[in-house]
């Protein structure tokens, strides 16, 4: 029988292979979700006209999509779960940029964490997902932050964010939410080197990872091998291809900083950049991942709902080679 929960009826990854006649899912349990920055992107605004967020949930919808980020202009409570449940959708996260400076998290720090589980839960949300926002001091050298006079995180500093995200991956527990921190480009943990030294520092029972290998590429790090380092600790997925030749502009300081490489779109459509797609999805499957794989591509030079529509078709692609690619290879 079909499975018509919520987000499970579309996109759920699960493909025959072949020769065989019973289903032999390769990754059962794994949902595909997109966030709504395609069309309303929260730090570059103007790059996106307003649309109204229901028709965003409707071409989520439309497009095969199970799940979305909560978005910041999302209706809340009981109008966003019967909007939801409408189009057969469910909150596969919620977003929560952590005040943080060298020294460690501010004050409010753990008054936005704990404000973002508490939307979360009302939503009926799956992932707390924490990061810290841009800073000044690192907006500028993102995808070169592994320079030796860029401003880092002080060892006291990453141990006081450690245990701010100990907290509220306790807390998100309790709920019955898991906590997944997201490392970000142009923020005190974009480079593998502050990636390992923040999960080393962290409880990985508390604190999962959420990979964002977008993110990890920019930040000079190869996704499919962060897979294999954290394992299980992979909890949550942002699906997020770079456009190389902005890649190599942000290297060599031809464009200067994270934002305005985001003005050149640096994210593309899953497929048109250097992503080793299929790799990443092998490796999950290797993995027997069980979660989000939530795309995300925060600009577009396309109307947003055909970047969206190309993500998906070259995702379902990706997982047809891959299982066909398995199938041959028992043989």
């Amino acid at each position: 029988m079909m499975d018509l929960r919520p987000g499970t009826s579309r996109s759920h990854l699960s493909l025959p292979a072949a020769g065989r006649a019973e289903a032999e899912p390769m990754l059962p349990g794994t949902t595909i979700g997109i966030n709504q920055i395609l069309w309303a992107n929260d730090d570059l605004p103007e790059l996106t006209p307003p649309i109204d967020p229901l028709t965003v949930l409707d071409e989520m919808h439309r497009l095969g999509y199970s799940g979305s980020q909560l978005g910041r202009e999302f209706p809340r409570g009981a109008e966003l779960r019967r909007a939801l449940a409408a189009r057969d959708l469910r909150i596969a996260e919620a977003y929560a940029a952590l005040e943080c400076g060298p020294d460690g998290p501010s004050e409010a720090a753990l008054r936005t964490g704990r404000a973002k589980l508490a939307d979360l839960h009302d939503a009926d949300g799956d992932v707390l997902v924490a990061a810290l926002p841009l800073a000044p001091d690192r907006v500028q050298v993102a995808g070169r932050a592994d320079g030796r006079d860029v401003p880092r995180l002080s060892e006291p500093g990453i141990q006081a964010l450690a245990r701010l995200l100990e907290v509220l991956g306790r807390e998100a527990a309790q709920l019955g939410h898991r906590l997944a921190f997201h490392p970000h480009a142009g923020t005190y943990v974009e480079t593998p080197d502050e990636v390992d030294r923040l999960f080393a520092a962290t409880d990985p029972t508390l604190v999962g990872v959420c990979l964002d290998v977008g993110h990890h590429l920019v930040g000079g790090g190869d996704p499919v091998a962060a897979i294999r380092t954290y394992g299980g600790r992979v909890r949550h997925v942002h699906l997020k291809d770079v456009d190389g030749a902005v890649l190599s502009q942000m290297r060599d300081g031809t464009i200067a900083g994270f934002l305005d490489a985001l003005r050149a779109r640096i994210f593309s459509e899953i497929g048109s950049g250097v992503l080793d797609v299929v790799g990443v999805l092998a490796a999950l499957a290797d993995l027997d991942y069980r979660g989000w794989i939530v795309v995300e591509q925060d600009t577009t030079w396309r109307a947003p709902s055909e970047s969206a529509a190309i993500s998906m078709s070259v995702i379902r692609f990706a997982i047809r080679e891959l299982a066909g690619g398995r199938a041959r290879g028992a043989r």
